[in-house]
């Protein structure tokens, strides 16, 4: 007979409680949001339960989110192609869709933080996050841009900034930036370890953002990379980032698990919106219980490293985590 018996730990769930190691709660999350002109809402056929939102209900799914105890929205604009150009300057219009959104939210939900993407691909009419210059994205002529879109989000009321781009030195300058502007308070979270995936498919047919021609490779990082990250990393910390953002979640939980262990700061992580939709899929045809799949799913994130998960499934998530 054994003399050690480990599963004397799991014996009930009164047991099972008190030695959990990992916690996941309503905090822990963010609800990423699509917004647009409108009328109404426009569902997104691969994201089941998601839809590009009009300022009116984009308020009010930001209030059931934060009525069940999410804490933050993340923002992202569905513009109209017309508005749409080689350089994004439509992001710089303080009176743009995106701009406007983050005002709406925060009168009406002052307490709610809000999250803004800093990237040029939902303003650019060849669909990536830099300018591109003779078939190449150029780095340094992308920098200052996005420099001045966190400022105008900064200044329309936005809590945090969030640079997705991956574009090198941005993180320095969008604090030069901020600060120079009267924005010190406002927070960097870095993508600074965004891989080139395929599990973005249903965030690009969202805001029909993906690249007219070519590819993101050549600055969203390889996916068989893991030291390449601890570069990344090493450098927003030194240039100014207050939240690092490992993108994607469940296929990256190594990475996350080694900026955990390199950093002191605050690491997110990104339950991609191909990981959403491969669970909604899956369920839809009876193959997997979808809600206990997405809490399992969100608090191996949180086993991980991560102090903080941008999911889709925030709402769900947290509907089930007040009845547990």
């Amino acid at each position: 007979m054994p003399m050690s018996r480990p599963r004397r730990n799991r014996v009930n769930a009164g047991v099972r409680g008190l030695v959990r190691e990992t916690a996941l709660g309503p905090q822990h999350l963010v609800l990423p949001l699509f917004v647009h002109e409108g009328p109404g809402a426009h569902p997104i056929a691969s994201m089941p339960g998601h839809a590009r939102l009009d300022l009116e209900l984009l308020v009010q799914k930001s209030r059931e989110a934060l009525d069940l105890g999410v804490p933050a929205v993340a923002l992202f604009p569905a513009l109209a192609d017309g508005l749409k150009n080689p350089r994004g300057t439509e992001s710089l219009n303080a009176s743009g869709l995106l701009q406007r959104a983050v005002r709406a939210l925060k009168s009406a939900l002052p307490e709610l933080v809000v999250i803004t993407d800093v990237a040029l691909d939902p303003y650019s009419s060849d669909g990536h996050d830099g300018v591109v210059i003779d078939g190449r994205i150029d780095n340094d002529e992308t920098v200052p841009l996005l420099a001045k879109m966190a400022v105008a989000q900064a200044a329309a009321g936005a809590d945090v900034v969030a640079p997705s781009d991956m574009m090198d030195g941005r993180v320095a300058a969008i604090r030069e930036a901020l600060d120079e502007a009267g924005h010190t308070d406002v927070l960097i979270c870095s993508y600074c370890v965004k891989y080139a995936s395929g599990f973005y498919g249903p965030f690009r047919d969202a805001l029909d953002s993906a690249p007219r021609a070519g590819d993101k490779k050549t600055y969203q990082m390889d996916p068989a990379n893991v030291r390449e990250c601890l570069r990344e990393v090493r450098l927003d910390e030194q240039e100014g980032a207050d939240w690092l953002m490992v993108k994607p979640g469940l296929p990256y939980a190594d990475v996350i698990r080694a900026v955990r262990e390199i950093s002191e700061l605050p690491v997110a992580a990104y339950h991609v919106s191909g990981e959403y939709a491969m669970l909604k899929a899956a369920a839809q045809n009876g193959w997997m219980d979808f809600d206990r799949c997405l809490l399992e799913s969100l608090l191996c994130l949180r086993r991980a490293g991560a102090d903080i998960i941008f999911t889709y499934g925030a709402i769900e998530a947290a509907r089930l985590l007040k009845k547990a």
